[in-house]
């Protein structure tokens, strides 16, 4: 089975890492596809540039088995629709089982996303829980939960798409807001992404001075 995560990735950093690796071990995954998007239709443009997206994430994900760097969302024109994308995976993977990872608030908010309803057709959608928390679903969201929802991973494995899976991950209250605000600030955002990535954006950040 094959995971997807998508986001802006604007920077990567331990919150979406360490949430991909422990998905990736609960559920067996052989891989977890890192999407970075080029046109989020439900948030304002990326801070960085696809590029350096890109090469943050080649640098973050380069030590583990199994996390691969996906373009295909910064290849393709237009707003990246989630649903697209896995058609275009489903298209290549064939009824290998595929899972969309999905933080909580994302999930509450899936009926807002584009064609959300067909995503059920090419996905299973795996739901990482905040231990404790009981989700108020809103209506559209209620019958799907009751109709689709395993606690079975051995059924995400046997069926290719149309399940709802929700797996308890570590949260890391760590955001890509709170890292840009500290270089902003002059604080030193350090453990809260890898090194290396946190090196080229301050060299990035350094060129930008130069110019200014």
């Amino acid at each position: 089975m094959i995971g997807v995560y998508g986001g802006t990735f604007d920077p990567v950093h331990y919150g979406h890492l360490r949430t991909a690796l422990e998905v990736m071990e609960n559920l067996a995954l052989r891989a977890v596809h890192f999407v970075p998007c080029r046109v989020p239709p439900h948030r304002r443009q990326p801070h960085f540039s696809a590029r350096q997206r890109c090469r943050f994430l080649q640098l973050a994900l380069a030590d583990t088995p199994g996390f691969v760097l996906d373009t295909r969302e910064l290849e393709r024109p237009g707003p990246s629709f989630m649903v697209d994308t896995l058609a275009s995976l489903r298209q290549e993977i064939g009824r290998e089982p595929l899972c969309l990872i999905l933080g909580l608030d994302a999930f509450l908010g899936l009926p807002g996303w584009h064609r959300w309803q067909r995503l059920f057709d090419l996905a299973h959608i795996v739901v990482m829980d905040r231990p404790g928390y009981q989700p108020d679903w809103p209506p559209p969201l209620v019958d799907w939960v009751e109709r689709l929802g395993t606690a079975e991973t051995q059924e995400l494995q046997r069926l290719p798409s149309g399940r709802i899976h929700f797996t308890r991950v570590t949260r890391l209250e760590i955001s890509a807001t709170l890292i840009r605000q500290c270089l902003r600030r002059g604080r030193d955002p350090r453990y809260l992404l890898p090194d290396p990535v946190l090196d080229l954006i301050k060299r990035s950040y350094a060129t930008e001075s130069k110019h200014d």
